[in-house]
């Protein structure tokens, strides 16, 4: 059944599932309707969750969740969107989706929708997908969209730099200081997150993540989203912007403890993104690589095409044997006509 753009703009959760499974299958039809809908775009605010294996990523992205759903001081619910992303079974072991228990006090909200997707281990058709679907999600009305990542180190600053802010989650006790830095993705985080904070160690935990951000560069951290990617400024930073250094907090997700700190630390930092017009910045930076990824996808696509019939597979093939290196290979792939030899 065709998918109306109507339908999920209206919230139609059935309309909005069938959309999502289109864009994970990049089919023609989804494409065209996220064309549709991208004038709608652009309200949501979107979180990244981030950080090693262990750190209870899927735990406080479930509190999370539930405290914007049920504030504390009183404030209007946010609609809220959960792309989770794994490297193969989604959500296994001890995982947003897989643990019910957990999970009983979101289900049945429709206010609440949560999808996960594999990465089937392609990074850049996986940042697309991604793409695509927060953008279905902003398109229909979610307030606050979050993405968490598999925490596997260059995965997560490739699908980071969707989000206008970042959580890098640590917890004490994983046999590293600081598994984070060894990943390579402390630089990306607005906030960080002692997760499991009611564990032994977690004070060596906070103390290396502290020396770690004095250590840093003063300007670091400011272009963080922008230093990945080429994007063009809307205009040039002044000199006396005040620099957002990312605050610490502890949490402990499977009771809850600290989650209520911690949104108000989102809040503080997507008041500090507009207040200096990092936000414009950061978005700028997120469309064009979302445009930069596209035209890479199309170029590929049509250069494969224009390949003479099983020449691709006998240039591999020469590869495989070690008769020509792999650069070798690229320069005869991209050059405008076959070579022989």
């Amino acid at each position: 059944m065709p998918v109306a753009v109507e339908d999920v703009l209206a919230g139609n959760r059935l309309a909005l599932a069938r959309l999502l499974s289109q864009i994970e299958n990049d089919t023609a039809e989804g494409r065209q309707i996220l064309n549709e809908l991208f004038p709608h775009s652009g309200q949501a605010a979107l979180i990244g969750v981030t950080g090693a294996p262990g750190t209870g990523k899927s735990s406080l992205v479930n509190q999370i969740a539930y405290h914007y759903r049920h504030p504390a001081d009183g404030r209007q619910p946010k609609r809220v969107a959960v792309v989770a992303v794994d490297p193969s079974s989604p959500f296994s072991g001890g995982a947003v989706l897989g643990d019910r228990i957990r999970m009983h006090s979101l289900s049945g909200d429709p206010d609440v929708f949560i999808r996960s997707m594999a990465s089937r281990g392609s990074l850049g058709g996986l940042a697309r997908a991604t793409a695509g679907l927060v953008q279905a999600f902003d398109a229909a009305g979610f307030e606050i969209i979050l993405i968490e990542t598999v925490g596997a180190g260059q995965a997560e600053v490739e699908i980071a730099r969707l989000a206008h802010t970042t959580l890098v989650v640590e917890a004490p006790g994983l046999g590293d200081d600081v598994q984070a830095i060894k990943a390579g993705i402390l630089e990306i985080a607005d906030i960080l997150v002692v997760n499991k904070a009611d564990r032994p160690g977690v004070e060596q935990t906070e103390r290396a993540l502290r020396g770690m951000l004095q250590l840093a560069h003063p300007g670091k951290r400011q272009y963080h989203h922008g230093r990945l990617i080429s994007a063009p400024e809307p205009e040039e930073k002044p000199l006396n912007e005040p620099e957002w250094v990312p605050p610490i907090q502890r949490t402990v997700a499977t009771e809850g403890n600290g989650v209520s700190e911690l949104l108000a630390l989102i809040d503080q930092h997507r008041d500090y993104l507009k207040q200096t017009g990092e936000l414009a910045r950061r978005e700028a930076a997120r469309l064009t690589a979302e445009v930069d990824l596209l035209v890479e996808a199309g170029l590929v696509d049509r250069w494969r095409r224009g390949l003479a019939n099983g020449w691709y597979q006998e240039v591999l093939a020469r590869v495989m044997n070690r008769e020509i290196s792999p650069r070798q290979a690229a320069a005869k792939l991209t050059a405008s006509k076959r070579e022989e030899g």
